[in-house]
């Protein structure tokens, strides 16, 4: 049995926030209801929603704020915003910041119950592509080495290397940047996230770790890569 879709509804007016609430979990999806742009982000940041539906208008931070700033961080939560703001410049600037759909108020109940199961149909179609994706890509031959991230195990020579999480997550992090050249700052913020307060030493650490593991010569590494000046790269 699947479980149901989590909502999240950010919305000020109580009386649209209740009435929401009460039709979609009538349709069978768990919501949860905030009603300040401050917590309403930190809510999406916190935990894993199948939908947000946020106001534009909202006390503390307004709803454009949001989907840019969860957009920045990486989130792909699908969002629907809701606005007494019909102006076509405000409909584009909700689109282009990255929300899916903008509805304006007053809307019909039975209407954005349609947009509601629209958007989310679009979105379980593309996580089947993303995983469709994923599973085309998910070992990676290096070498003596097999990478595989479903699994998150690293064989060498086809014995399991034992990795912690971090550092299979910092080897990933490399992996799939496909041969680019990651800064530590990118790497820092990718592994650990934007608001982890260790220094950048901390990537040095974690990659002579995974050399002395993954490399016959951890002092002349084959895969594990220092770009002097800029930080490091993945090599096959």
């Amino acid at each position: 049995m699947t479980e149901p879709r989590r909502i999240l509804i950010v919305e000020d007016d109580d009386s649209i926030a209740l009435g929401l609430k009460l039709n979609l979990e009538a349709e069978g999806y768990v919501v949860q209801l905030e009603s300040d742009g401050q917590r309403g982000l930190r809510a999406a940041q916190g935990s894993e929603f199948d939908l947000l539906i946020l106001d534009v208008m909202l006390p503390k931070l307004n709803g454009f704020a949001i989907v840019q700033q969860l957009r920045r961080e990486g989130s792909i939560v699908p969002i629907v915003m809701l606005s007494a703001r019909g102006a076509e410049h405000d409909k584009v600037l909700g689109l282009e910041l990255g929300a899916e759909d903008y509805i304006t108020k007053p809307f019909g109940l039975a209407e954005l119950l349609a947009r509601v199961k629209a958007v989310l149909r679009r979105s379980e179609i593309q996580r089947a592509h993303r995983a469709e994706e994923r599973r085309g890509r998910e070992r990676v031959l290096a070498g003596r080495l097999e990478i595989n991230p479903a699994t998150r195990e690293v064989l060498k020579d086809g014995v399991p290397v034992g990795l912690t999480a971090t550092e299979f997550d910092v080897l990933w992090c490399l992996v799939s940047a496909e041969g680019q050249v990651l800064s530590r700052e990118r790497i820092l913020a990718q592994v650990w996230g934007p608001d982890h307060h260790g220094t950048l030493r901390t990537i040095d650490n974690f990659l002579l770790q995974l050399r002395n593991k993954l490399d016959d010569d951890p002092a002349a590494p084959k895969h594990l890569l220092t770009v002097r000046g800029v930080g490091y790269r993945f090599a096959r």
